[in-house]
């Protein structure tokens, strides 16, 4: 058997914390057991329940009073679910997860209890227990189960602390490497050999270039094209490096051989102001309406956002945008201490013609806001 200390680990005590963490809401939500679900490479909440990075698909199940149980879907993931996982019950799901799920439940005597979901199961899945279970009653926790991951340990906001220096160097390699010639498709082969050198990987790499003189698009792309970068351009970026699990964030504009125009030089100016601002509000105890109501500035200023102003790291709660361009569910949400955030204002023209985004990753405190990121606040001029 391999030894797990060889691998990134979180300390026992903030395992078994997280343990706890589920059995309160278990007990606050009336249910006798918890299912979670997660698919894929760092399946998030099934990762934070066991320190195992999870497969194509698993699932836990906690219970009061017995041990919890990993079903892994994925045969061949089963021996490192073994090392790496804090669950010592690491099964095979079998041929059918759905299948497996239906058979743990009644071994654990849940076929007729109330069993909280978490995650986003396959709708097969879910047909498959409710007709397997038919006097079970599932009950959706998902929502809650995300609040409980809002406030980070010390030791996760020091991986994503690691994962935010990784985006810092990422974006130098950028800023070292882009030149005249190459394709737009090309620059990624820039960001990721920084995580890859490190034990890390890329989160996302959302970026758009455009002639300075002649701009096109309004935010960072989810995938690039076979366009050559030439002289004048620049490139609006939202890039994300990863490392076991967490990531940092990071939004800068570069440009190549000029700097920005007047125009682009105005929309810069208004990404920091509305960045500093926020920056500079948010602290423990401040609400998201605050926060919405001061990034107002952005339209007092001629311009509109598009993308989100300000998520939480890897996507968790808040998630929110300005008053006028507020899209999102939920009521009011009050940030608290070691909650870690990304203020990433993507500010662009009314027409929809321009934009960029400017922002990075940072840890609310007491008394304010401390930046994960090292990377300069400025607009980035590469040679031409």
């Amino acid at each position: 058997m391999r030894d797990c200390s060889e691998f990134p680990r979180f300390p026992e005590a903030e395992m078994a914390s997280r343990h706890a963490g589920a059995l309160t809401l278990m007990d606050q939500a009336g249910v006798q057991g918890l299912l979670v679900y997660g698919a894929g490479r760092f399946a998030s909440e099934v990762y934070w329940l066991t320190d195992w990075p999870g497969g194509r698909e698993a699932y836990v199940l906690f219970q009061a009073g017995k041990e919890p149980v990993v079903l892994a879907q994925l045969y061949n993931h089963v021996p490192m679910a073994r090392v790496l996982s804090v669950v010592r019950d690491a099964r095979w799901a079998g041929a059918s997860t759905a299948g497996g799920v239906s058979r743990l439940l009644q071994e654990r005597g849940l076929q007729e209890k109330h069993i909280g979901l978490v995650g986003s199961l396959p709708f097969q899945h879910y047909l498959k227990l409710r007709e397997s279970l038919p006097y079970t009653e599932f009950v959706d926790l998902s929502g809650k189960f995300r609040m409980l991951r809002t406030i980070k340990s010390e030791s996760e906001i020091e991986r994503i602390r690691l994962a935010s220096e990784l985006t810092d160097r990422s974006m130098q390699a950028l800023a070292e490497g882009l030149k005249p010639g190459m394709r737009e498709d090309e620059i990624p082969a820039l960001l990721e050999p920084v995580y890859l050198k490190a034990g890390g990987y890329a989160g996302i790499h959302f970026m758009t270039s455009m002639p300075m003189r002649a701009p096109d698009f309004a935010v960072p792309a989810q995938f690039q094209s076979k366009r050559r970068l030439e002289r004048g351009d620049c490139l609006i970026t939202e890039v994300s490096g990863s490392y076991w699990g967490y990531s940092g964030q990071i939004h800068r504009t570069f440009s190549l051989g000029e700097r920005p125009t007047l125009e682009w030089r105005d929309l810069h100016a208004v990404a920091v102001e509305a960045f500093e601002t926020i920056f500079g509000l948010i602290k423990d105890g401040t609400s998201t309406r605050e926060v919405e109501e001061a990034s107002e500035i952005v339209h007092h200023r001629g311009y509109s956002i598009y993308d989100d102003l300000l998520h939480g790291a890897n996507q968790y709660p808040p998630i929110l945008q300005t008053s006028t361009t507020a899209r999102h569910e939920g009521g009011e949400m009050i940030f608290r201490e070691n909650m870690v955030i990304v203020i990433q204002p993507n500010v662009i023209t009314k027409d929809e013609r321009m934009g960029l985004q400017f922002g990075e990753t940072v840890v609310v405190r007491k008394k304010g806001c401390e930046s994960l990121n090292s990377f300069p606040r400025e607009w980035i001029v590469c040679k031409g």
